[in-house]
């Protein structure tokens, strides 16, 4: 009886712990790659503005977009925690 309690914990920190992992990876990697998405799109946009400064609102939606990679990735990761 014993061994089995032992077997069950150690099984429940492993999901606990693969969790966790899970969670951070979904938000860091979300966190990447909205920086390489918003380094990108800011690059352009920040030409575009320079040879057309009229389309400045239009450039920021954009930029916006590519930050909603991170927001889907908190999000998920609140979901991967709450699981666990």
């Amino acid at each position: 009886m014993a061994s089995q309690g032992q077997t069950l914990s150690r099984e429940k920190a492993n999901v606990q712990k693969f969790g966790l992992i899970a969670a951070a990876a979904a938000f860091g990697l979300g966190a990447i790659g909205a920086g390489i998405a918003i380094a990108n799109v800011g690059s352009a946009a920040m030409g575009a503005i320079g040879e057309k400064p009229e389309i400045a609102g239009q450039a920021l939606i954009f930029i916006a977009l590519a930050e909603g990679l991170v927001v889907f990735g908190f999000i998920t990761s609140l979901m991967i925690l709450g699981k666990i």
